[in-house]
């Protein structure tokens, strides 16, 4: 069999930088036989049987091109020196034709196992097969699926409910965002009576506020099922389990696949020992605004039950938060939560740290007992949400019958290549553990698809943003200041407040802080806090520091526009770096 250049694309005349074989040696099918250089990037020639290399006709620093020789391989059976075509390239061809067929791996990394071509793996009888499945069409999911079809596997997506997009575009971020938005129009309306505008008081529909939320969702729902049906990928609607490492049933059709991503997320946890009553809620059931209840209590002072509490204390209801903690968002700065909840507690019926819920009892009204140093007297309250986190979704799964490890918090352990034990199996997003987030999800999503197509990549992250959409929104990004002390690492840290900020005092929003933590002696970036409006949107440019290993000073030389909240990261930079001269800061002067 005379082996040749497959289809590379539009390249031509690209040189031979290694030969891996030679005369005599035994081949087994997609062992690399030469590789080849084109744009900076290598491709591998894969055998397209097994045999032995009779004559190699090629040397190093060729010039070669589709179709041309590479070597003569007697394989098992036939006779050499045939003109047979060569096999399949390790990878299939992307949809859009455009990229090499042949296996591409970037220049600077060691070569990896690369998932087996179309048909090479021998699957067990199903009512469908694919090269990948993935459970689960949250943001993680989704991504998955449409970037291994973009690499050109057949992939058929697995969702068990009717729209695509998981919780975060039905439950979660995206409706919570629009409610939040809401909110602050219903509470900067009545904040401009401060600056001698006032608009009456406002008036809520909360019927057409529900459609417009719906609205917003069916919108991004419905681009995905598009995208899918571009793509061709298929979706298939059911609850997956998995029968074996190469099946899964869904609702009675059987799939067999090459290779799997578990993406089926998480759920709200539960707090044992509440009665069974439909006034209790969770985070799903408070998006769905069924009413405005007159006194609320949010059971948790974590992310998501603050925006809950911002949404329905905009909304009217006289809104209690309970914490079991301290603190309100534990693992968050202090120094970035205190602003938030100096504004918060003229705004909120109670806020209770330290404090345990004892007791509800359900009659006319839900009648709370607790428990703690501070602990008020039973309350009563029209309505209850629970948001004392989530649980990962991985022992709902049968993935014992895959061999697939779970450990006891429904999470499944995975590699730096998002791997679980069983390799050909991978886990993204919630289900894999900390944190749960939408965008540390889509990023697993590209990488897991990657890594099934066979390019050598791996998750390697510096930073991963978190935001509480609160009011004032809390971002931070890298190292918090109890993290670098928690782990013995130095650092330097300086805060800009923004009752220096021209824009934040325009805005009447003074009550923010940027805080920055850097190495002492390299002076890269380690972390960034930021509390006040739009702290989500600033983060990005601190977190983009961090991931290319910049220094305090080169955000501090980067010219800002003015008069803007942006230039809170450049003010902090400058104030860790002693050359701020937007506030006197003495203790530290740089060159």
């Amino acid at each position: 069999m005379e082996v040749k250049v497959p289809d590379i694309g539009d390249f031509t005349d690209v040189p031979v930088i290694e030969i891996h074989v030679k005369p005599g040696d035994s081949v087994q099918p997609e062992d690399p036989l030469v590789t080849l250089e084109s744009d900076k990037a290598t491709m591998d020639v894969p055998a397209p049987a097994a045999g032995t290399v009779k004559e190699v006709l090629v040397q190093l620093e060729d010039k070669v091109s589709e179709g041309t020789p590479l070597l003569i391989l007697e394989t098992d059976g036939a006779e050499s020196g045939g003109d047979e075509p060569s096999g399949e390239p390790a990878a299939s061809e992307p949809a859009d034709g455009g990229a090499p067929a042949a296996r591409p791996q970037q220049e600077e990394r060691p070569a990896q196992p690369a998932a087996a071509a179309a048909g090479s793996v021998e699957l067990p009888a199903a009512d469908r097969q694919a090269q990948l499945v993935v459970i689960g069409s949250g943001v993680g999911g989704y991504t998955a699926a449409f970037r291994a079809a973009d690499l050109g596997l057949k992939v058929i997506l697995v969702e068990r409910d009717e729209t695509l997009g998981g919780v975060c575009l039905n439950v979660g971020c995206i409706p919570s965002k629009a409610v939040l938005h809401a909110a602050k129009l219903l509470d900067e309306a009545k904040d401009a009576r401060e600056l001698g505008i006032d608009f009456g008081e406002p008036k809520v529909d909360i019927d057409r506020l529900r459609s417009w939320k719906e609205s917003v969702i069916g919108k991004l729902t419905g681009g995905l099922d598009g995208l899918a049906k571009r793509r061709d990928v298929e979706v298939l609607r059911g609850t997956a389990r998995f029968t074996s490492d190469r099946t899964i049933d869904v609702d009675g059709t059987s799939v067999a696949f090459e290779h799997c991503i578990v993406a089926a997320g998480s759920e709200p946890a539960q707090l044992p020992g509440l009665p069974d009553d439909e006034r209790i809620m969770d985070s799903t059931g408070a998006l769905e605004l069924p009413e405005v209840p007159e006194r609320l209590l949010v059971i948790g002072g974590g992310i998501i039950g603050l925006e809950m509490a911002t949404v329905y204390s905009a909304l009217g209801s006289a809104v209690t938060v309970v914490e079991l903690t301290d603190q309100l968002i534990p693992g968050c700065d202090p120094d970035l939560v205190k602003p938030l909840q100096k504004r918060i507690s003229e705004r909120y019926e109670a806020i209770l740290l330290g404090t345990k819920v004892a007791d509800v009892e359900a009659g006319e009204r839900l009648r709370v007992s607790f428990e703690g140093p501070d602990a008020p007297e039973p309350q009563e309250y029209d309505r209850i949400l629970v948001a004392v986190g989530r649980r990962a979704n991985g022992d709902k799964l049968g993935l014992e019958a895959a061999g697939v490890n779970v450990d006891e918090r429904g999470r499944i352990p995975v590699d730096k290549q998002l791997r679980t034990n069983v390799p050909h199996i991978l886990a993204i997003g919630d289900i894999i553990g900390d944190p749960m987030l939408a965008h540390k999800a889509s990023h697993e999503g590209k990488v897991a698809a990657e890594v099934v197509a066979g390019q050598n990549v791996e998750l390697d992250v510096r930073a991963i943003p978190s935001v509480a959409y609160t009011d004032p929104e809390i971002a931070w990004t890298g190292l918090t200041e109890a993290q670098a002390v928690e782990q013995d690492i130095a650092y330097e840290k300086a805060s800009f407040p923004w009752a220096a900020s021209g824009r934040a005092l325009s805005l009447d929003r003074a009550e923010g802080l940027t805080k920055i933590l850097v190495d002492p002696e390299t002076r890269r970036v380690l972390g960034y806090g930021i509390v006040g409006p739009n702290a989500g949107e600033l983060i990005a440019e601190a977190t983009f520091a961090i991931e290319m290993g910049a220094e305090a000073e080169d955000l501090g030389l980067t010219i800002h526009p003015h008069p803007t909240l942006s230039e809170t990261v450049m003010f902090a930079a400058e104030m860790v770096e002693g050359t701020i001269t937007d506030l006197y800061a003495p203790k530290r002067r740089r060159g």
